[in-house]
């Protein structure tokens, strides 16, 4: 049988195969971060299709900073029973499921005119023009405090781990970033400030759910912009990161970026001259670091998962647009079928009511 469906374990988590589900933003909870059965619905699917591991759409961790409609919740205990009852039946299909943990800084656009919206500076972002409030020193342990809360919340209902979402232009990213990070505290300046949130962050997070609870990050390879997080820093943070005991890096880039190999979300991955089009990020990092890399971004082809799997250090592959075409992808190529992806990476899944494949909506 290929590698990628043999069994593997991340501290105390056991993994049927090498393949992860994404974070995938559904837009299908309620106005409050609560489960609807329509969002369980599209989880029970995606188990049934034999991914080995889910990572949810981000949740987030304080009530009063949702960058989106329709996202989960985790920032009390009002999840804790209800969550529960989904993991139990998530673990029913012997799929792990982790939780993705987030806040969304200026790039929160749903209602911001209602609330304060912190970032590591007051710089409008570059897309919505949301300007936010710069974190004081307190907001940030603040910040820190309901990051760690929200992971004891999910070990307490029984996710497999947690995922710090520090890619994408959200706050972490944006912390890492010296385009929107213009502090001259120890939280800004060199790359070694610019992550210290996300340090104490994990510090804080292990404090409350120990050594054996998995804790992962979802990092940018880089901005690909030239006042952005580079490649170097990304490098950088990634070693530190090993060194302070995360669990697992899923490397991926930034949305939306400009140089024309990377800018997939808005052509397409048919533009792109090759597949797994970050692969060579996560190849070099996963040669300098011990911790497990997982891969994200185009991943459409066995053959050639099964090639990097052979040929360079990266140990995961993870995929999130294919399955809202293919729920059932990874049991197809199981048994066998082993012909691509059929999703066409156009960008047409973002929906109001749920993200949902454009060739499976009902005409």
């Amino acid at each position: 049988m290929s590698k990628l469906f043999e069994e593997t374990k991340l501290k105390n988590m056991n993994l049927k195969n090498r393949f992860f589900r994404s974070a995938t933003w559904e837009a299908m909870a309620d106005e409050k971060g609560h489960l609807t059965e329509k969002l369980v619905k599209v989880y029970q699917e995606l188990a049934q299709g034999g991914v080995g591991t889910i990572i949810t759409g981000y949740a987030f961790v304080t009530e009063d900073e949702q960058p989106n409609p329709g996202m989960m919740g985790i920032y009390d205990d009002s999840f804790i029973k209800e969550y529960q009852e989904f993991t139990d039946q998530i673990h029913q299909f012997e799929t792990n499921i982790i939780m993705q943990l987030a806040y969304g800084g200026s790039q929160t656009n749903f209602q911001v005119e209602n609330r304060t919206i912190l970032g590591p500076s007051a710089v409008p972002h570059a897309t919505y023009g949301v300007s936010p409030k710069k974190a004081t020193k307190a907001e940030i342990k603040s910040l820190i405090n309901s990051f760690a809360e929200a992971a004891l919340r999910a070990k307490k209902a029984g996710f497999d781990g947690v995922q710090f979402h520090a890619a994408h232009g959200y706050l972490y990213s944006q912390f890492l970033s010296p385009h929107y990070n213009q502090r001259t505290d120890e939280y800004g300046g060199s790359i070694e400030n610019r992550g210290r949130i996300i340090f104490e962050t994990l510090a804080a997070v292990r404090e409350k759910v120990g050594e054996d609870f998995p804790v992962m990050i979802k990092l940018n390879s880089s901005d690909f912009k030239d006042d952005g997080f580079t490649f170097a820093d990304c490098k950088y943070i990634c070693q530190r990161l090993d060194e302070l005991g995360i669990d697992a890096i899923e490397i991926s880039g930034v949305v939306g970026a400009e140089k024309e190999d990377i800018s997939v979300r808005k052509r397409g991955l048919a533009y792109l001259k090759e597949e797994s089009y970050f692969r060579k990020y996560a190849a070099e990092i996963a040669a300098e670091v011990e911790v497990p890399i997982i891969l994200v971004g185009g991943n459409r082809s066995p053959q050639l998962l099964e090639k990097l799997l052979e040929e360079t250090e990266i140990e995961y592959f993870s995929l999130a647009r294919p399955f809202l075409r293919e729920p059932d992808l990874i049991n197809r190529w199981k048994n066998g079928d082993k012909t691509k992806a059929k999703c066409i990476s156009c960008g047409q899944c973002r929906a109001e009511a749920g993200n949902s494949c454009i060739f499976k909506r009902k005409k």
